[in-house]
């Protein structure tokens, strides 16, 4: 994969959705990934760049990190609140 002009990119037409019987669904799902994450994931580049992969993945790395404290944080208040009611 080679990266070419990083200061004048080049876009391309994209990944073309595979055929379905709900062509609507596809293009929808299609459409929200290309929005969420337009370039392809650099596997060849893994070793030498990781500080840029994690600022690539920045906003799941963030969504991520929020789910995992509610998931840990909700409960343990709850329990808190109910426990010790003063």
């Amino acid at each position: 994969m080679e990266l070419g002009n990083i200061s004048k990119p080049t876009y391309g037409p994209g990944p073309e959705a595979p055929g379905s019987s709900t062509p609507g669904l596809v293009a929808m799902a299609h459409g929200f990934l290309r929005l969420v994450q337009p370039n392809a994931l650099p596997l060849r580049c893994l070793s030498f760049f990781l500080s840029q992969l994690l600022l690539y993945e920045l906003g799941f790395l963030v969504c991520a990190a929020i789910g995992v404290l509610f998931i840990i944080l909700v409960p343990l208040v709850g329990c808190c609140f109910c426990c010790w009611r003063c």
